[in-house]
């Protein structure tokens, strides 16, 4: 694929972080430039993001002045780390200017004509993309990835759609990351478990109905999804139980066997981030488990580990993906592959 210009909204948080680290090293996007808020703005990136990751800041970026979130000052594509507080309107007005805007923010990923895209599993939603610039006037697009528990749990469940799921309740243990920097404070989370993440339940029982529905979205999967979400003290990866009930219940072996042979169209086109296979499968009776599991393929990949029969519904397992990389800043990454890679970045 030919190499294209991107930037990154939000830049300096721990979402606009693993961007610009994960940018360093695309094949297919050159990140050149940089924008968070006007506190930042005029100075350099090293001054302004107190770094996080473990990996140093990729050779380039740190000397690179941020600019502000202004539309028409940076390339056509761009990918939004930015806070839910003020993404709606910034993202909006740089789809307005003619910007595509890949986003992991919350605003708009209910909106019936915005692709709340995992492109293993709905890749037809970016039909949408047409639809959407007729009814909103837009020059440019919005396309949106999943809330990062969503994203584990929608991409468990997909190979069992030919199941015809029905209920599901999942029990999220959710890691300190994913509350962004400086996070939950340590008084409230060593040694503890806090049984409440604002509005994270009602995302996971509507995000994923989305996800696996019909018609872009806009016709829900006809299940219904009950959840509980927790944070604990764990730094990257959120691990969540799942129990699933179907039509008719099929063997374990059957529901094992489907998710061993799940892919989709990331895996067809081999795209840069896309991992092989998306679902791991493991056997061991311990497993998954963050410090272990998290970062399988490249923390692109969703283990899932202990399938059994569920006495209440009809199966039940254990499901953990990587909270910062495929439930934010890899995920949006690998929107856009698919995306490049269907000509619609161009």
């Amino acid at each position: 694929m030919d190499s294209i210009e991107v930037g990154v909204l939000g830049a300096t948080g721990m979402v606009g972080q693993q961007f610009v680290s994960r940018l360093a090293r695309h094949p297919w996007f050159r990140c050149t430039w940089l924008a968070a808020s006007e506190r930042s703005e005029g100075k350099a990136y090293k001054s302004v993001a107190p770094w996080k990751l473990s990996t140093p800041i990729p050779d380039g970026a740190g000397d690179r002045i941020v600019d502000g979130c202004v539309p028409g000052r940076g390339p056509r594509v761009v990918f939004s780390g930015l806070d839910a507080s003020v993404a709606g309107d910034v993202e909006r007005a740089f789809a307005e200017a003619g910007h595509i805007v890949i986003s992991n923010a919350r605003n708009f990923r209910m909106d019936p004509v915005v692709p709340l895209l995992i492109p293993e599993v709905n890749a037809d939603h970016l039909r949408l993309l047409d639809e959407q610039r007729r009814t909103k006037g837009w020059k440019g697009a919005i396309v949106t990835n999943p809330n990062c528990s969503t994203i584990v749990l929608a991409m468990a469940l997909a190979p069992l759609r030919q199941f015809n799921i029905r209920s599901v309740i999942v029990s999220t243990m959710q890691a300190v990351s994913g509350a962004g920097y400086p996070g939950v404070p340590s008084l409230d989370i060593l040694g503890n478990v806090v049984p409440f993440i604002g509005n994270e339940e009602e995302k996971m029982q509507t995000e994923t109905l989305k996800i696996l529905g019909a018609d872009g979205g806009r016709t829900p999967y006809p299940a219904v999804v009950s959840a509980h979400t927790n944070r604990v003290p764990v730094i990257d990866g959120h691990t969540m139980t799942v129990s699933a009930g179907f039509d008719r219940q099929p063997s374990i072996a059957a529901i094992a066997d489907a998710m061993r042979t799940f892919a989709g169209r990331p895996q067809e086109l081999r795209l840069p981030s896309a991992p092989q296979p998306p679902i791991v499968v493991t056997e061991e009776p311990n497993r998954p488990q963050p410090r272990l599991d998290a970062d399988l393929g490249g923390g692109m990949a969703v283990t899932v580990g202990r399938l059994r029969e569920c006495p209440v519904l009809h199966a039940k397992f254990v499901a953990l993906g990587h909270n910062t990389i495929r439930g934010a800043a890899g995920a949006a990454i690998l929107n856009a592959e698919l995306m490049h890679a269907e000509g619609m970045l161009l």
